[in-house]
């Protein structure tokens, strides 16, 4: 899949600048990128600049992959010109085949390509984007980061685009050719990658996707869309997919080790969780200025199954230095004028109790509390328990390396899925 993600030369069939166009997206976003572009368009003499080519065969240089965004009847046609050049690669934006029940077409398209040797994504998908090309029409291009996401919706990846850095995105729509399980395998080797994450509407193959799944090393977090019976009719007309009893899904990821997750939110905040923090070997120690939120904290890992060990005597003894604190238990409450200097005690004394994994820290707002300064001590006892995850809740982005969450529940859950 070399030229599909990391190409040298790329033609864009449907190239326009007509506003709120496919087209136009596209050719923006191509514009970007450091390779040499290609503009096909019969009835333009430019766009954005760039002169335009009436053919793809008119183009004198090679083209490692052709993106392709004109009307699905003539689609076919332009697959041909694409096989004549002898591009390496095909994306098909285009929709209006199997999803709306143009399946002969659709299938032709694929078996003329396979029998050159020609790889395609799609049809009536967003495109792809990797850390050298944006070959889509997504509205911006995400920030560079460890996790690879895999679509079946071009609408939920544009959902998701700016909410974390993305080592690889790839819309498969109708996958016609190149299945969900292809790029499974690819990423699986991928360097940029650490974590796969997926939102599927159903899956082709069944057996093979177990098989692959199992064999796969990084973490899998997946979404699955079409659980109830008037979502499962949606999805067969959104990508032409049938989706099957969500129970026998569940149970059938869970033999393989795919995490399976119920909501956009939890596949962000767990794949975040995976890319960046180590495995959770032992219960988690909390630490919070709220008392309230510490509470909320303890009953959700309750909830899921998430030990909070006893302070042991060393443990208490470290903590005698916080002036002020009464209740020394876990959930530990460093009360609401905690400063930075309360927080490297607590979690310096936390941390280096064996039987504690990992942490929650909780900043909650106060007109006294010094969200930097706390951030810069966490910061430090990650570097120092390199082998003990930390998640936050601070109103602030996310830390180097720590992932920060605006809501316990998220914390809680998402460091669950390092137990997984």
């Amino acid at each position: 899949m070399k030229n599909i993600f990391n190409p040298n030369s790329v033609a864009l069939i449907g190239a326009s600048e007509e506003k709120n166009t496919v087209g136009l997206g596209i050719s923006q976003n191509l514009l970007k990128s450091n390779k040499k572009v290609f503009f096909i368009n019969p009835n333009r003499k430019s766009v954005l600049g760039i002169d335009c080519y009436n053919k793809i065969n008119d183009v004198e240089e090679s083209i490692d992959l052709a993106i392709i965004a004109v009307p699905a009847k003539i689609v076919k046609n332009v697959v041909l010109d694409c096989i004549s050049k002898r591009v390496k690669g095909v994306i098909i934006i285009s929709g209006g085949f199997r999803e709306v029940g143009n399946q002969k077409e659709e299938e032709e398209i694929r078996d003329i390509l396979r029998e050159n040797n020609i790889k395609m994504i799609g049809p009536n998908c967003l495109g792809i984007i990797s850390e050298d090309i944006n070959a889509s029409f997504s509205y911006i291009t995400p920030q560079k980061g460890p996790v690879a996401f895999l679509s079946q919706s071009g609408a939920i990846i544009n959902s998701v685009i700016d909410k974390i850095g993305f080592s690889k995105i790839v819309s498969y729509g109708n996958e016609a050719d190149l299945e969900l399980v292809d790029f499974l395998e690819y990423l699986d080797k991928d360097k940029e990658t650490k974590v796969i994450a997926v939102y599927l509407e159903g899956i082709k193959d069944g057996r093979r996707f177990m098989d692959v799944a199992r064999k796969i090393k990084k973490p899998i977090v997946l979404i699955k869309a079409g659980r109830s019976q008037i979502g499962s009719v949606a999805a067969g007309t959104h990508t032409g997919t049938l989706a099957g009893n969500y129970d026998v899904f569940v149970s059938a990821m869970r033999q393989v080790g795919v995490i399976v997750v119920d909501s956009i939110e939890e596949l962000i905040d767990s794949s975040k969780a995976l890319a960046y923090l180590p495995k959770l070997k032992d219960g988690i120690g909390i630490i919070t200025n709220g008392g309230g939120l510490g509470v909320l904290a303890a009953d959700y890992c309750f909830q899921y199954g998430i030990d909070l060990p006893h302070l042991n005597k060393e443990t208490l003894t470290k903590l005698k230095e916080l002036k002020g604190v009464s209740n020394k238990i876990n959930p530990l409450d460093i009360i609401g004028d905690a400063m930075p200097q309360r927080y490297q005690i607590a979690m310096e004394a936390l941390l280096s109790q064996k039987n504690i994994g990992g942490l929650i820290v909780i900043s909650a707002p106060q007109t006294m509390t010094d969200h930097n300064g706390n951030a810069k001590i966490v910061i430090e006892m990650r570097k120092k328990y390199p082998s003990k995850p930390i998640v936050c809740c601070f109103h602030s982005g996310d830390l180097k390396d720590v992932p920060n969450y605006s809501d316990v529940l998220r914390a809680v859950k998402s460091i669950k899925k390092l137990y997984e």
